[in-house]
């Protein structure tokens, strides 16, 4: 199934801007709210776009954006991520799960990231341009963004701190990280994080990355023959003797008898 991007870029506005398809936009439309606020009208309806904001417009929609003053000093301020696009794949794409007109997500490094790889692939000079690199890139942001809005309305149940909490414990996990900066990340003070944290996930900052770090562990326990002592290194354990011990109270075995037993023995062989 084919898919076409028309265009993918930023924009950044400091002046006025007003854009409008009041007879219906001509093919979908994915604009993400970065920095700062504008105004949207879609199918009759005003909506403010602040950070975090996806935008979702489907050809026949009428679509007004409006970039004014918005702030208290009056200065003009609005960043955003844009795609349009169209094909059998991205109509079926939309189609196969709910597509608010606006939904607050989780903007993450990973995501914009993967945006602006398309947006370098697609300045590409026609002749070097890698139409299938291109098609993936944007099937994948796509899902990206769909994942996202499937977060974002989990998140309805849990504080947005929250979820913004767990994102960054996930890209952070297998690295040394304090609570402080999980904290700092969501915007809150250290004892807010901790206590709402534990409230809206039942388990502390510390005990969720833990279990990525432990999964992250048995993966390579099955799928390399790198020692332990390498792997307690690498899932952000930092020494053997504590990847031992956390490892031992979960599982019930040490760590080398458990990859003996289960998956033959690969690497070290140390207990």
């Amino acid at each position: 199934m084919k898919t076409d991007t028309l265009f993918c870029g930023y924009s950044y506005h400091t002046q006025p801007f007003y854009s409008h398809h009041k007879s219906g936009y001509p093919s979908y439309l994915i604009r993400l709210q970065t920095e700062g606020a504008c105004e949207a009208i879609v199918r009759g309806n005003r909506r403010k776009l602040e950070k975090g904001d996806l935008l979702l417009i489907k050809p026949g929609d009428h679509y007004e954006l409006m970039v004014d003053s918005l702030l208290p000093d009056k200065a003009i301020l609005s960043g955003d991520y844009h795609l349009i696009c169209e094909g059998k794949w991205i109509e079926d794409w939309w189609k196969r799960s709910n597509k608010p007109d606006v939904a607050r997500i989780d903007a993450d490094e990973r995501l914009l990231s993967l945006w602006r790889h398309l947006i370098i692939e697609l300045r590409r000079p026609s002749k070097e341009e890698f139409n299938e690199l291109s098609d993936y890139l944007l099937r994948s942001l796509c899902i990206l963004l769909e994942r996202s809005l499937k977060e974002s309305s989990l998140s309805a149940h849990r504080p947005y701190a929250v979820t913004r909490m767990l994102r960054f414990i996930e890209e952070h996990a297998l690295s040394s990280f304090k609570v402080e900066e999980a904290a700092a990340h969501a915007g809150l003070s250290v004892s807010r994080a901790v206590h709402l944290f534990k409230e809206s996930t039942g388990k502390t900052i510390m005990e969720y990355a833990m279990e990525i770090r432990l999964a992250a562990a048995e993966e390579r326990m099955k799928y390399t023959t790198m020692t332990l002592e390498q792997i307690a290194e690498e899932c952000g354990f930092g020494t053997y003797p504590y990847f031992h011990r956390v490892f031992s109270k979960m599982h019930g075995r040490a760590p080398g008898v458990y990859r003996r037993m289960e998956y033959g023995g690969m690497g070290s062989v140390k207990s």
